[in-house]
């Protein structure tokens, strides 16, 4: 037992604990990272080294200019690296990127590539580092969804910003909240995943993947209904839409008034 306690107090015991739990804990570090990127990482889609070698050459003749080579950025363009293939697919698949030109948010306009290019591009930028995937079937698939669910998430996480008919709405600074009518299911899970423009990213913490699949359906129930009460007046709200009525009901009186006094005299 003595000479257990003096190897124990020996000047070097302390070092050696220290070194230990470094070790332990760098050891746990390293595993929790590794689950978190698997999961991160994970993709819906299986893209082999040659999409990646092809996406890397569009990269370099459309997109390197702004976003530097290596996708590490520039003062023109952010860095790419670890946005995800989720990103590359909505932000190319929509049109926004390559953008027409600098103003406060990227425009949606007809895609300057086609799905397998958008494709390769979204290979070669997940090859840089773990992000959002591009979502699967499974997880877009509105028959699996409830839209009744769907529309409590959207109106405590989306209503503020995209209007609680999803008709979009005015931000500040010139930018927008774009109408989600005639969106694609792929690219509103993909918007929720990655966060664009002003747009906060809705991870599976947030918003859950059954949540979003929801919500996706929600969407697409409203805009398969349309608007069953007749001229929807682009979905402004009761408040709005009955001063219209109020205004253009007593303009209707009061026209019909100078009729009548223009008629007596």
């Amino acid at each position: 037992m003595k000479s257990l306690a003096q190897r124990r107090r020996h000047p070097l015991a302390a070092v050696a604990l220290i070194l230990l739990a470094l070790l332990i804990t760098g050891t746990v570090y390293a595993a929790a990272s590794s689950a978190n990127t698997a999961q991160a990482s994970q993709s819906k889609e299986t893209y082999t080294a040659e999409d990646a070698t092809s996406g890397q050459k569009l990269f370099i003749s459309n997109c390197a200019t702004c976003h530097g080579m290596g996708a590490k950025g520039s003062p023109a363009g952010p860095s790419l690296v670890g946005v995800g293939a989720a990103s590359v697919d909505f932000q190319v698949g929509t049109g926004r990127m390559p953008m027409a030109a600098n103003g406060p948010q990227a425009e949606q306009k007809p895609a300057q590539f086609n799905d397998e290019q958008t494709r390769q591009l979204a290979a070669y930028v997940a090859s840089l580092g773990a992000g959002p995937a591009v979502p699967s079937e499974e997880q877009l698939d509105t028959s699996k969804g409830d839209a009744a669910k769907g529309g409590e998430v959207f109106r405590v996480n989306c209503a503020m910003c995209h209007n609680a008919a999803a008709a979009g709405g005015a931000l500040t600074r010139g930018k927008y909240a774009p109408a989600l009518k005639d969106v694609s299911e792929k690219h509103i899970y993909e918007a929720m995943v990655t966060g664009p423009q002003n747009m906060p990213v809705f991870n599976n913490s947030n918003i859950t993947p059954d949540e979003k699949r929801n919500l996706i359906t929600f969407l697409k129930t409203i805009e398969a209904q349309g608007s069953p009460g007749g001229a929807d007046l682009g979905s402004l709200g009761p408040v709005s839409e009955g001063l219209f009525a109020w205004v253009a009901g007593l303009g209707v009186i009061i026209a019909f008034t100078i009729w009548l006094t223009s008629r007596s005299s």
